[in-house]
Order: C-alpha cells, then structure tokens, then sequence
C-alpha cells in the first residue's frame, strides 16, 4: 500500500520539515507571488540570497504542516487557512499554479477558495492591511505570521 504524502503548510517557516521555496514575493504594486514552476529545496545558499531581508518577506516556502506544534492549528483545522478565506478578499478567479495543492492543508480544508487568496499571503509582509494583520492574528494571542 503507498505511503500517504505528508500535509503541507504552503506558509511554512525555514526551520520546518523538509522546506521549499514555492514562490517568490513580488513587492511592485500588490504584494503578490510568484510562484515557481518546480519546488527549490531551501538550503543556507537560498536563504542567503533574501539578506539583508528576512526570508519569509521574500520566499514563499512550503513545509511538513507541524499541526499542533502550530499556534494555527486547532487539533483538526487549520484555523489560519479559515480566517484567511473568510477576512480577505480573493484576488484571482481561476486557481493559480501550484507545486503543492494535492497535499496543501489550506487547500484540502478550504478548497479553491482558499487558493483564490494565496497569491496575497507574503508569510512575513512588510506593511499589511489591517485585515492582512487580522487574518494572520491567532485568536488571543500576540502577533502573528502566516
């Protein structure tokens, strides 16, 4: 019998289980991603090439979904992928190339509408909305990143 494949978190941070960078950050006009047409594996080498930035401004990385080791994760959701799909608006209307949607834990929980909303997501943005920040913020918590 195949082993299933891991769930991913499409907004991992570096430190996660096997990462990859799945996208790029583009900061001309709106903030939105690029993704990439392969998955890079994240090495020192790569995370380099975001100084003097932080890595997440840059990279759109892709890693094992830590579940509950995540402040975002409520035992069986993931309650940043609902907060994502219910507070932003959907910038696209067909879904955007992805490297990880089979396995994607906002995709498997929330379906196309989470992906009509992913290209916004920069894991560490620089300047967000007030909706962006309310979005990332874990329920009774201190700020937060995707």
């Amino acid at each position: 019998m195949p082993q299933a494949l891991p769930v991913m978190c499409p907004s991992a941070q570096p430190g996660m289980k096997e990462p990859r960078v799945i996208g790029v950050a583009m900061l001309e006009g709106a903030a939105s991603i690029a993704y990439l047409s392969e998955p890079v594996p994240l090495s020192d080498e790569i995370l380099a090439l975001a100084g003097p930035a932080d890595p997440n401004e840059v990279f759109r990385i892709a890693a094992h979904c830590e579940e509950s080791r995540c402040t975002h994760f409520n035992g069986s959701k993931c309650n940043l992928a609902t907060r994502i799909v219910q507070i932003l608006p959907a910038v696209v209307d067909a879904l955007p190339a992805c490297l990880i949607r089979a396995t994607c834990r906002w995709y498997t929980q929330e379906g196309k509408e989470a992906c009509f909303r992913c290209p916004q997501v920069i894991t560490q943005p620089l300047d967000p909305s007030a909706d962006f920040a309310r979005a990332a913020m874990p329920p009774s918590t201190a700020p937060a990143s995707f």
